[in-house]
């Protein structure tokens, strides 16, 4: 997908802009910027081809000296750039040891309370760490929000869309015990594992004291989950000094992308993501599929409607996107072109402090077809080469009566 829009992402934009014009036609409470500013004008081929070569020269040089961005005031903005290494905490340090004993669990469904479903069955490899449905549907659970991949979260500083888990120890944790999710208790896990040999010796290798307790399976995934980063697209190559990596095409989306497309506004920094919670009009509140992100977890009236930031690194393969799973990469753009969807209260909701408001660094773009064909270039130079790992074996549980 680098000069124009890939079947899978040309497919929603009609969904897309039935959701805009569903909520605009919603009594008088919600309108959207559905026509927006006006697009500017298309540039002719030769005026394409001169300003690309341009910017070639201008990104070509080290970042701290690239073009200034146009970020709305008082963000606290960081440069694009290559991934750092991953910093292990002190509480849960890194072996090779521990890192694939954590792999073998994350591949385990017998942790589970019915025993059918893993930490994999909702962040498949081939899948981008994530599940490529548009909400997560575990046994048990409403379908609610659409699962986020785990590619790079060791680089989070918070996680789930409401970010109620500020590790990945806690994330780990709420996934495996939460009712809605795996169900498992601790006391169950410590006792399943203990029955297996197999685990014992994975345990002992892993941790020197080699007893297997419930702290211990949480902090093992942790460890393996920090080793699922990326750092290998086309666009880390640019960084590295490799200017062929970029097509014109991509070095105008790139452009776009930290000027005038104002994205790097929330999604900047090596992740492509400022770690914050916002507002995009998506809350759905009084209606059907209402979700109110943050506030749940705050209970804080400013935070309802506002959801993490995702990082954007192997976005054009994680979707369908947003905290709903709702769009495809296309509507996306479309619907941040046209400001996203401002909600009007109706009379009995002028004093309601749980009214979500719209983020104000919001706003409409006036970008062409042009524009926006660049913009979802530059996103797919951020791509990860394929991988398509082998699942491990797991070690055998034998069954309760049957002794070791």
């Amino acid at each position: 997908m680098r000069n124009g829009w890939s079947c899978n992402a040309a497919r929603p934009f009609a969904a897309a802009l039935a959701v805009l014009l569903a909520l605009s036609m919603t009594s008088s409470r919600t309108t959207a910027h559905a026509a927006g500013l006006p697009p500017r004008p298309e540039r002719p081929a030769e005026d394409r081809a001169a300003a690309a070569a341009r910017l070639r020269q201008a990104y070509q040089r080290d970042p701290a000296t690239w073009p200034e961005p146009l970020v709305a005031p008082g963000v606290e903005w960081r440069e694009l750039g290559p991934l750092p290494v991953v910093d292990h905490p002190a509480d849960n340090p890194f072996s090779p040891e521990k890192a694939a004993l954590g792999r073998i669990l994350f591949h385990d469904p017998r942790l589970s309370r019915g025993g059918t479903l893993a930490c994999v069955s909702c962040h498949e490899p081939n899948l981008a760490w994530a599940d490529g449905r548009v909400v997560a549907e575990p046994p048990g659970r409403k379908p609610r929000r659409n699962t986020p991949s785990i590619l790079n979260a060791a680089f989070e500083p918070r996680l789930f869309w409401d970010g109620r888990a500020s590790s990945l120890e806690e994330q780990v944790a709420e996934a495996l015990t939460n009712a809605g999710e795996m169900a498992a208790t601790p006391e169950r896990v410590e006792q399943l594992l203990s029955g297996s040999p197999g685990y014992r010796r994975l345990f002992a290798a892993a941790f020197p004291e080699g007893a297997i307790t419930f702290p211990r399976v949480v902090a093992a995934v942790a460890c393996f989950e920090r080793t699922v980063v990326g750092g290998q697209s086309r666009f880390d190559d640019f960084l590295r000094g490799k200017a062929a990596a970029l097509t014109d095409a991509e070095l105008l989306g790139l452009d776009l992308f930290r000027r005038e497309a104002r994205c790097l506004t929330c999604h900047h920094g090596p992740t492509l993501s400022d770690g914050r919670f916002h507002n995009l009009g998506l809350s759905y509140y009084g209606r059907p599929h209402e979700d109110l992100g943050r506030q749940a977890i705050t209970h804080a009236s400013d935070d309802a409607g506002r959801f993490r930031t995702p990082g954007l690194r192997n976005v054009t393969r994680t979707g369908p996107h947003m905290h709903n799973g709702m769009f495809d990469l296309e509507g996306v753009l479309r619907m941040y072109n046209a400001g996203m969807v401002t909600a009007k209260r109706h009379p009995h909701q002028l004093d309601d402090p749980l009214f979500p408001v719209k983020s104000p660094l919001l706003r409409p773009l006036g970008l062409n077809r042009q524009d926006l064909d660049d913009l979802a270039a530059f996103l797919a130079t951020l791509e990860e080469p394929r991988n398509h790992p082998r699942p491990p074996e797991l070690p055998e549980i034998p069954a309760p009566d049957a002794g070791e």
